[in-house]
């Protein structure tokens, strides 16, 4: 439970992460249009804009939601609950087994 409350809220990413692009594309453009010129820094920051903003998006696509952090607890606890189930047939049938072994040297 501790990895969902953890989680990163993806909106919340993407509206820190668009509000400091969009400033830094602002100071960005006043650099590039003092040396390059209004029109060649105006294409020269909507390309990096969207560059970045296609990073983003990528980067937050890739990140689990709570739904799947769940999920994937869940079928973590089941699979726990499998293994102990036939962790404990076994050793049962192999405590079996040695009493059985045990008692037919026994005899003879």
């Amino acid at each position: 439970m501790s990895s969902i409350n953890n989680l990163i809220n993806i909106n919340k990413l993407r509206r820190i992460k668009t509000n400091n692009i969009s400033s830094t594309i602002t100071k960005l453009y006043d650099l590039f249009s003092i040396k390059l010129g209004r029109e060649t820094a105006e294409n020269l920051t909507t390309f990096i804009e969207e560059k970045i903003k296609g990073e983003v998006d990528t980067k937050t696509s890739i990140l689990a939601t709570k739904e799947d952090v769940a999920r994937a607890e869940t079928n973590i606890e089941t699979s726990k609950a499998e293994l102990l189930k036939w962790m404990f047939a076994f050793w049962v049938s192999q405590v079996i087994t040695i009493f059985g072994l045990i008692l037919l040297f026994i005899k003879k």
